[in-house]
């Protein structure tokens, strides 16, 4: 069974991110990913990326995983 760990790592692996964070209990995920890759792109085309990183494994080992996409400006404005 995939973990949080897991999937933090094949996003990680599969694109370049600035933060990667997965919770989840084994079926269903939640994810808060900041990239610079998303800048430009609109909610649909930045999970895309997500999925594109993924590959089959969101076929086969993920079952349900939210995200939350955000560009590194996007997250730094909702840090403070």
């Amino acid at each position: 069974m995939v973990n949080p760990e897991d999937i933090q790592n094949y996003i990680a692996q599969g694109m370049a991110c600035e933060l990667v964070r997965v919770a989840g209990d084994g079926q269903h995920f939640e994810a808060i990913i900041v990239s610079a890759e998303f800048r430009g792109k609109n909610r649909v085309q930045q999970h895309q990326v997500v999925y594109r990183a993924l590959g089959d494994r969101m076929k086969a080992e993920i079952h349900a995983l939210s995200m939350q996409t955000l560009t590194p400006e996007e997250w730094a404005a909702r840090a403070h």
